[in-house]
């Protein structure tokens, strides 16, 4: 029976050293069935490790985009309250009528090159196709003339046709007068027009901003709503030193007026585009820091599942051996 019993052993470990292919095989399966159920056991883990990395990521960039933006912010914001002083003469001359019809009117939507800054520039984009639908009419002609690449995307989708002239990286250099001169004359140069209407958001603190309108009358309407004795019939009351006549001095206030208004309008939608950036990237790190908490507990539940798992598997095969 000893010898039968070697020999049946014999014929099954003969017969696997005679083909070596399959157990080869054979090997090759084991391993793969033992990785797998490790990676089964620590991919969770794995995982959830890997997207906390993510989020702390995420949230140091958040975190240096809004020192960045504080930065930029007190830089301008002090350029653009200071600005404030060089339109409001010309108000209080020339006055300001949102409300003259005339036939032809340009929108001057003034908005940012880049996002991440909350909804400035939507708001300033839902103003100017408001105030398009009211100007509008079968004898008056609404252009557009776009400042900033963000409305520019916005109103080329619906509005292609009525966009005179865009412009964009306007904030590439550092702002002042001179720049902004240049590029309202350019604006004057190239748009026929009896009222700009100026779309921009008003800075008023780091959380709060206000969509304002300023308009800036031609020289023709001007002096029309002067005769008529409209809202600027008290022009006529000042005195005109010089040999300039009434219409040239015109000409130059309203060159003078938009190119003001203008400076302003672009500093005060700088202020808020960094002011709401700031705020967007606040958001933006706490919602980070509470997904990371979110994070840290289910890691430590996963880890602590895993190592509950891996306890009973060791206590039950040693009760099982014991037995």
């Amino acid at each position: 029976m000893a010898m039968a019993a070697l020999r049946r052993e014999g014929r099954r470990f003969v017969a696997p050293l005679a083909s070596p292919q399959p157990m080869t095989a054979i090997r090759s399966s084991l391993i793969a069935e033992e990785q797998t159920h490790v990676g089964a056991r620590s991919i969770s883990t794995q995982v959830v490790r890997n997207r906390m990395k993510s989020v702390k990521n995420i949230q140091k960039i958040t975190k240096a985009m809004k020192m960045v933006a504080a930065s930029k912010l007190r830089a301008i914001q002090t350029r653009a309250e200071n600005s404030r002083g060089l339109w409001q003469p010309f108000t209080a001359l020339l006055g300001d009528a949102p409300s003259v019809d005339v036939k032809k009117n340009v929108i001057v939507t003034i908005s940012s090159d880049k996002g991440l800054c909350g909804g400035i520039n939507s708001t300033s984009v839902k103003i100017s196709k408001a105030l398009h639908k009211l100007t509008a009419g079968p004898e008056k002609e609404t252009k557009y003339v776009i400042l900033g690449e963000k409305a520019k995307a916005q109103l080329i989708r619906d509005s292609k046709k009525d966009i005179e002239l865009s412009i964009t990286e306007l904030q590439k250099n550092p702002l002042n007068y001179t720049q902004v001169s240049v590029l309202a004359d350019d604006i004057l140069k190239n748009v026929e027009y009896d009222a700009l209407r100026i779309v921009f958001n008003k800075f008023h603190s780091v959380v709060s901003f206000l969509p304002t309108m300023s308009t800036v009358l031609s020289p023709e309407v001007v002096e029309k709503e002067t005769e008529s004795g409209g809202k600027l019939g008290d022009l006529d009351s000042y005195e005109i030193e010089g040999g300039e006549t009434k219409g040239e001095i015109l000409q130059n206030l309203a060159e003078f007026q938009f190119s003001c208004v203008l400076f302003n309008a672009v500093l005060e939608n700088a202020c808020s585009e960094q002011g709401a950036r700031m705020s967007a990237m606040d958001s933006s790190s706490r919602n980070a820091g509470e997904m990371l908490d979110r994070l840290t507990l289910t890691y430590n539940r996963t880890r602590q599942a895993s190592i509950t798992t891996e306890l009973i598997e060791i206590i039950s095969g040693a009760s099982a051996l014991e037995g």
